[in-house]
């Protein structure tokens, strides 16, 4: 008989800065999450489409290589899954409005606020809480 393995979070960051991506890439992976990166929106709404609602956090920036926006990402991908943990980041102020429960971070943003959004994440997505 095989072993279960553990559950792993997944989360999907999606970055054009190949730094910034391998920043929050290795302090999630830190944090015990399989991470998907992506440079632009059209490659994450891919992941989206066929990850069977196993990504709990997206991390996003609002400028992307690509046609569409991180902001324009966060709505495609709260409409999939409302539940999903949704960050949207840029150095400039937002133009367009957020999903509903998605967050916005001005960069430059702490290191440790990806590991608290991690955390904040998983214990939303705990089984407990999928019941209610």
């Amino acid at each position: 008989m095989g072993q279960s393995k553990p559950f792993r979070a997944t989360a999907l960051i999606v970055e054009d800065d190949p730094m910034q991506r391998e920043m929050m890439s290795l302090l999630l992976e830190e944090s015990d999450y399989d991470v998907i990166s992506c440079e632009t929106a059209e490659a994450a709404e891919l992941v989206l489409k066929r990850s069977g609602g196993r990504v709990l956090l997206l991390m996003t920036d609002v400028q992307l290589a690509g046609r569409m926006s991180g902001v324009e990402l966060a709505h495609i991908a709260k409409q999939r899954n409302p539940r999903l943990s949704v960050v949207v980041t840029s150095g400039r102020p937002l133009s367009q409005p957020l999903p509903e429960d998605a967050k916005f971070w001005s960069k430059p943003w702490a290191p440790l606020d990806v590991l608290r959004e991690a955390e904040t994440a998983l214990v939303n997505q705990s089984p407990e809480r999928r019941r209610s």
